[in-house]
């Protein structure tokens, strides 16, 4: 049986309150982790949400670019298409032009997954750097401070896309996840790698996903259909930052939030 998770979901009224949202989520919970052990440890995603939220954390006159403590972190991907560094579809590669270039975090302290290998050796490369990075023995899974997701319109999460294999896979790391439905390969997570974050967070934006979003949370469980469904961290919680217009199918969020830049109105759900 799946573990029972509460889902606590942040609804603000627009895009760029969602994204700002996001960017000091990132920014303090770097912040967390260094004071308490030196390091934070994050994985993020590709896809158009965070990249409001990285321009706002590389912002030479926003809040975050002269606070946040880049020298101790370690960043990692979640998921990779299989294109170049510099394909303008390759998430590194978006990231480093919006925030890469543009905060003094160390280039050894960036992990990216090699999309432009073959995708089973970049997959295995990339299971490697974790071990090493992380100083994983045997069967223990890497546990990050933060993994920033997304979703998508068919309920994909990570490279974890409808009816591929890859939503079988327990015992990797990492996997290479063959995606027919777009004729071609990803490089992924394995959703229980996800699960054993300290803090699993989604960023959704957009009418786009209002229904796919209401059907993960409300609807029956279908992982085949709905990959985002796997997403049960093991601490029994999972975070979601919305825009009103995601969040439009969901049960009405009523109780008020009050963040630094404004509020916003927050509902949980048991899934």
């Amino acid at each position: 049986m799946p573990r029972n998770v509460t889902v606590t979901y942040q609804v603000f009224p627009t895009s760029a309150d969602m994204a700002l949202a996001s960017a000091r989520l990132f920014a303090s919970r770097v912040e967390q982790a260094v004071q308490s052990r030196g390091v934070a440890r994050i994985a993020i995603s590709g896809g158009s949400t965070p990249q409001a939220a990285f321009k706002l954390l590389a912002d030479p006159a926003g809040p975050f670019l002269n606070t946040v403590p880049w020298d101790k972190l370690q960043l990692f991907w979640v998921d990779e298409r299989c294109v170049a560094p510099t394909d303008p579809e390759s998430n590194y590669g978006v990231c480093k032009e919006l925030l890469l270039d543009k905060v003094p975090l160390p280039a050894e302290n960036v992990f990216r997954m090699e999309g432009e290998l073959d995708p089973q050796e970049a997959a295995s490369r990339y299971e490697s750097q974790l071990r090493n990075a992380l100083k994983l023995e045997g069967a223990q899974s890497p546990h990050f401070d933060l993994v920033w997701l997304g979703m998508g319109p068919d309920g994909h999460t990570a490279s974890l896309f409808p009816h591929t294999e890859g939503l079988n896979e327990m015992g990797r790391l990492v996997i290479a996840n063959h995606v027919p439905q777009k004729n071609t390969w990803r490089i992924t997570l394995t959703w229980p790698v996800i699960n054993e974050s300290a803090e699993v967070v989604f960023g959704l934006g957009g009418a786009d996903k209002a229904e796919v979003l209401a059907a993960v949370l409300t609807g029956p469980r279908n992982i085949e259909e709905y990959p985002s469904q796997l997403i049960r961290p093991s601490n029994g919680k999972l975070l979601m930052l919305l825009d009103a217009a995601a969040a439009a199918k969901l049960p009405e969020a009523t109780e008020v939030f009050t963040t630094p830049d404004g509020s916003a109105k927050v509902g949980t759900l048991q899934i």
